[in-house]
């Protein structure tokens, strides 16, 4: 028989199935179960590349990472001069990645109150520097070498030497042969971003209008260092559209991401504007990054918009409108006090 059966009593009889047919309902069962965890973790990955796409894109920008290694030690040899007793003080290298309007100009000026810092200020913006790679390349030597003088040189016993590059200065145009140039030589990277971009469109606004109109009695300051002065610039209130807001503000989002992921193999930091203005011990992290003697630094730039962005927003209801229930909500609220 195909059956084996056990007789216990006379109303009880026992059908006991064969080994072999109880192993194969044991493997179907594996084989479902395995068929049915595949499926679910598929779809679980997908959502989860979604959701990625949709919430954790910002996200990640909420981190600072800064990596352990030690910044390397140069000794240039300028062509220009002579180091003279300063020859054998070692040099870090160190490149500052922003954005127009997003607190460069007043970071670089800390960083440049440091007795032993040298920041050249945004050397690419003079567009015959970044016509090609080669340009690039040779410019960078120059700033390296410490042949490259400007008003914030300090050739001679420097301690670190570097320079602020916007991502629209070729910066992303030739990014394989900069992230290669940095790993080769050492150069640290300092990201400096502005957690609320509707602030910095605020200003760049601001500051383009005013290169024409010259509010600073027939003058175009992009910084000012007196509270009159910001007073003066901040009575312009610039009108954003907003039918192209929320798309405007996800490009520049992008290209934040975008550059993050060029440059992800560096030795690099990531900053936020924000975040410098409300707790200054992170600059003590930016010295320790960077190899420096830890000292207090101060800059006499004063901020031209302050208080609630109501206030410099000439169709505030329809920003307003636009983006609240949006991932950008957060940015119609003041985000620091200072």
């Amino acid at each position: 028989m195909a059956e084996e059966i056990c007789l216990f009593t006379k109303d009880s009889i026992i059908i006991k199935p064969p080994k072999k047919s109880l192993a194969s309902m044991r493997m179907l069962v594996l084989v479902f179960a395995m068929a049915c965890g595949i499926y679910i973790c598929s779809v679980c990955l997908k959502q989860t590349k979604y959701h990625d796409i949709e919430v954790s894109q910002r996200q990640c920008l909420d981190s600072t990472i800064s990596m352990p290694q030690t910044p390397i030690w140069h000794y240039p040899k300028p062509t220009s001069f002579s180091r003279a007793e300063c020859a054998n003080n070692p040099v870090r290298l160190f490149a500052i990645l922003s954005m127009q309007r997003s607190g460069s100009g007043w970071f670089e000026t800390l960083l440049n109150n440091h007795t032993n810092v040298s920041s050249n200020g945004e050397i690419f913006s003079v567009k015959e520097r970044r016509s090609n790679a080669s340009s690039i390349m040779w410019t960078l030597d120059r700033v390296y070498n410490l042949d490259l003088f400007t008003s914030a040189s300090k050739n001679e016993c420097s301690a670190a030497v570097g320079f602020k590059w916007m991502l629209n200065q070729g910066l992303m145009q030739y990014h394989k042969e900069i992230a290669y140039y940095f790993n080769d030589r050492g150069v640290s990277v300092l990201f400096l971003f502005r957690r609320n971009l509707l602030r910095r469109m605020v200003s760049v606004l601001s500051n383009s209008y005013d290169r024409y109109a010259k509010l600073l009695n027939g003058t175009h300051k992009s910084h000012v260092h007196s509270h009159e002065e910001a007073e003066a610039l901040s009575k312009y209130k610039p009108e954003i559209n907003s039918t192209s807001l929320v798309k405007d503000l996800k490009t520049m989002e992008n290209m934040f991401l975008e550059a993050l992921e060029y440059f992800s193999s560096t030795r690099h930091m990531i900053l936020y504007y924000e975040d410098l203005i409300k707790n200054r011990t992170k600059l003590m992290d930016v010295q320790r990054f960077l190899g420096l003697p830890e000292m207090d630094l101060s800059s006499r730039q004063v901020k031209i918009h302050r208080g609630s962005l109501s206030e410099h927003i000439k169709n505030w209801d329809d920003i307003d409108k636009t983006l609240r229930g949006t991932v950008y909500e957060s940015f119609l609220s003041t985000d620091y006090s200072n």
